[in-house]
């Protein structure tokens, strides 16, 4: 690692005894970037930044909340009416648990796209969905915790899945209860994971951009960095163009806070849980609607359990379903059709997931889930092997310079 270069003589100081004004240089100003990187690789970032959002309004929401059945309604009641600037912190929490899915769904969408799951960043892409996968088990704990009717029955309804384990599926649903049913123990059970699975998820991040840093970030045209003509610092370049998509977001992410709180809540929320009366539809937040989709395709409980679990499992193994040897789509004509033919699908079991299970509802349900595997099973390794992939580029500083050259042409 390369010492400062501050001429700062309290900085050389710290730096001697604890490197962090080196750190920052070298992975942060710097850091070896390819300079053909476009806004779509904005959206770590961003999660990042939404990420510290969510952790600081969590903890100053824990100071006011009471994990508790008979008080927990209230105590969400309270910190919006009568905590100073308590609306606003709910509100970013709340809209930014959505906002923190919208962003890494694109990066992961991303990803899938430019191959960036390919080696050598296949533990990166695993960190990444391991990431994904704490966060949905984050999301549904905190969605229980203002204990409406929805939070109610939608932990119960969830929680409940568990019991198709075979022979130990009820001792499973009473332990996560801590009883007979839902009540004040699960709901300070949940409380507790809930504040705890953000510092897992932390971690995580860490582990993930440490592995990002090792073979550097993958780029639009899915080649290898081969001389320093094709790399830049990352700051300023990316810092500028990070913060302009921060902003951008930003904009759209307060809209949703000061003038449309509770776009994407429910608003069976607002009444006070109630064991005795169940809502007429119970459903999952918006984000966890295409597994919810694939859950309902199966008449038998513990199969849907089964096949939706191994809806985000596969994710693990993406980057060995891909048989080919370009990454990036952009040089692959039949599997840039394949991807945007799997985002339709997703979208679509999306919307599925909010109708009832029912009739033409269910058949198309079924037909999506199928089309979903049978992406990643089939097509993957088949297009893989006999797609013929347009010519790539000899290097990103040519194909940069190129690009320079028709723009002044």
């Amino acid at each position: 690692m390369k010492r400062t270069k501050s001429s700062n003589r309290l900085v050389q100081w710290i730096d001697n005894r604890l490197p962090i004004f080196s750190y920052a240089e070298n992975n942060i100003i710097s850091y070896p970037t390819p300079k053909n990187l476009n806004y779509w690789w904005n959206y770590g970032s961003i999660a990042g930044i939404i990420l510290m959002i969510m952790l600081v309004t969590g903890i100053f929401l824990a100071m006011n909340y009471q994990p508790h059945a008979d008080v927990a309604f209230a105590s969400v009641e309270r910190i919006v009416r009568d905590v100073n600037y308590g609306w606003l912190l709910r509100y970013l929490h709340m809209n930014g648990g959505t906002m923190f899915f919208i962003v890494v769904y694109i990066h992961m969408f991303r990803g899938m796209y430019f191959g960036s799951y390919k080696a050598p960043r296949e533990i990166l892409w695993m960190v990444g969905v391991a990431i994904y996968v704490a966060m949905m088990a984050t999301a549904f704990m905190g969605y229980v915790l203002p204990w409406g009717q929805t939070s109610f029955w939608g932990a119960t309804v969830i929680t409940n899945l568990f019991s198709a384990i075979p022979f130990i599926g009820g001792s499973v649903v009473e332990w996560i209860w801590g009883g007979l049913s839902v009540d004040v123990p699960t709901i300070n059970r949940f409380f507790v994971w809930h504040y705890l699975l953000p510092m897992i998820l932390v971690m995580l991040v860490v582990v993930h951009l440490w592995a990002l840093h090792v073979h550097k970030s993958s780029n639009p045209l899915g080649i290898d960095i081969k001389t320093p003509q094709d790399m830049m610092p990352f700051h300023p370049f990316y810092t500028i163009k990070d913060m302009y998509g921060l902003g951008l977001f930003m904009i759209f992410f307060m809209y949703f806070v000061f003038f449309q709180p509770n776009f994407f809540g429910e608003a069976d929320n607002y009444i006070p849980a109630n064991p005795m009366v169940t809502p007429p539809h119970i459903l999952p937040e918006w984000y966890f609607l295409p597994f919810y989709a694939i859950l309902r395709a199966v008449p038998d409980k513990l199969g849907g359990v089964i096949l939706m679990g191994a809806g985000v499992m596969i994710l693990f193994v993406l980057p060995w379903l891909d048989t080919s040897k370009v990454r990036s789509a952009t040089y692959r004509p039949i599997f840039k059709q394949l991807f945007w033919i799997f985002v339709a699908d997703c979208l679509f079991l999306g919307w599925l997931g909010a109708r009832p299970a029912e009739g033409i509802y269910l058949w198309l349900g079924r037909a999506a889930t199928f089309y979903y595997f049978f992406h990643f099973m089939v097509l993957l390794p088949f297009v893989g092997k006999f797609e013929k992939p347009l010519p790539l580029p000899s290097s990103i500083f040519d194909e940069v310079s190129k690009k320079c050259r028709t723009k002044e042409d």
